[in-house]
């Protein structure tokens, strides 16, 4: 019995032992990472230089454009003239060439022209052109406008000549029934100035026939048109007042 605990208690303290190994040996791994990982940081000399620089300089600008090509220069050219403050002065050498000039000749008449006229003009044309032409061409008689056998005028037209006016009987029973106011004709005055075709148009049925009575006896001066005498429609009217105005 004595035998067997002490068995238990040795595995016991083996198994802590291992364990105890087991960390303490995790412990100096992760240490040792560290100080690797460290130590480049704290000593950066111990870095490749080259390497440095290359994350550390920029790369340099590209090289500036090549300048452009120069222009080439302008020959300025003076040209001498041979004339000085107006006037024309002497020449200092002798053209090599003396260009001639030659005028432009006239066309050929044609034989078909007027005098005064343009040169090769159309045959049979007139001396001063189409304005020439029109200008002394033979007036042309300009056709006479038929005269209207008939006209309408105003009657204040009509009243202007009006050369002789006969009253109107006042009928009795438009007296009596105190009956007034104006009648409206239509009339035709004829060329000789006499009254045709009366027609009523308005006014009270028993002042109208009087008002055509009177009317009727009416005369007028011709009415002339274009100095010829024509016949005119119009309106004529004829007051009836109680009054006697």
């Amino acid at each position: 019995m004595f035998e067997d605990s002490l068995i238990e208690s040795g595995n016991r303290f083996k198994a802590k032992r291992r364990l105890s190994t087991t960390i303490l040996s995790f412990a100096l791994q992760v240490g040792l990472i560290g100080i690797l990982i460290l130590i480049p940081l704290i000593y950066t000399d111990a870095l490749p230089k080259g390497n440095l620089m290359t994350f550390l300089v920029a790369p340099p600008p590209p090289p500036p454009p090549p300048p452009p090509p120069a222009a080439a220069p302008v020959k300025v050219v003076k040209i001498q003239s041979e004339i000085n403050n107006g006037q024309l002065r002497t020449p200092t050498k002798i053209p090599d060439k003396i260009q001639m000039i030659k005028e432009e000749e006239a066309p050929p008449d044609l034989g078909g022209g007027v005098p005064g006229g343009v040169p090769g003009g159309v045959p049979g044309g007139s001396a001063g052109g189409v304005i020439g032409g029109i200008i002394s061409s033979t007036p042309v008689a300009v056709p006479k406008v038929a005269t209207p056998q008939r006209v309408r005028v105003s009657s204040g037209v009509s009243t202007g000549l009006l050369i002789r006016k006969v009253q109107p009987n006042y009928p009795q029973l438009a007296k009596q029934a105190r009956i007034q106011g104006q009648v409206v004709l239509q009339a035709e005055i004829s060329k000789d100035g006499t009254i045709q075709n009366l027609q009523l148009i308005s006014g009270h049925p028993m002042l109208a026939p009087a008002a055509i009575e009177a009317v009727k006896q009416w005369r007028y001066k011709p009415y002339l048109l274009n100095g010829e005498p024509v016949a005119v429609e119009t309106q004529v009217v004829v007051n009836f007042s109680l009054s006697g105005g």
